[in-house]
């Protein structure tokens, strides 16, 4: 098995390519004091020290780093995880994960429609590129509320994708947009 690392904008995290699925349907986080045990995966990569965060999206595996370890001691440990996991043939994901959204009022409905699928054409693909999500969480009188995921959650520039990548194309497309905020 060959696992293809590239770094992400964000110095703290790493993306990992195992060349298999990690979570086709729903991008997930976890962190040390969340719920563990929907995945295996998860819980064995936080036996390893110095680890703050995992993001799962459809393919790939984030990893940000707490700031008292280096990646030259990280890389080699998550590397060999990985790989005895996806030897084991256990389960990346144990149950269904799904995301849960705020009711969208009936007006707003066909706005929030175009702006979830320019989000899902145009943004998320790029965003995965460098490791993370993107996430639409409501929308509702002119304002958009995203969430940043994976390696994009805490990045030096993510607020500079929101605002300036983001937020403008969305104005672009969908006039009604007057503004993109993100939600933690």
């Amino acid at each position: 098995m060959f696992i293809q690392t590239e770094l992400t904008p964000n110095p703290k995290t790493v993306k990992f390519i195992p060349g298999r699925d990690v979570s086709p349907n729903n991008s997930i986080t976890f962190i040390k004091e969340g719920d563990l045990e929907i995945s295996p995966l998860a819980k064995r990569l936080f036996l390893i020290n110095g680890i703050h965060s995992i993001f799962f999206g459809a393919d790939f595996i984030s990893i940000t780093k707490e700031d008292s370890i280096e990646w030259q001691v990280l890389k080699p440990l998550i590397l060999s995880q990985i790989m005895q996991h996806y030897m084991s043939n256990e389960k990346v994901i144990n149950e269904k994960v799904e995301n849960i959204h705020k009711e969208i009022s009936s007006e707003d409905k066909e706005i929030a429609d175009q702006i979830k699928e320019l989000l899902e054409t145009r943004v998320r693909p790029s965003v995965a590129g460098h490791g993370g999500d993107i996430v639409f969480h409501n929308y509702s009188k002119g304002v958009v509320e995203l969430e940043m995921k994976g390696a994009c959650a805490g990045c030096p520039s993510s607020m500079a994708t929101l605002k300036m990548g983001v937020e403008n194309m969305l104005k672009h497309y969908i006039p009604e947009v007057m503004e993109v905020k993100e939600v933690i």
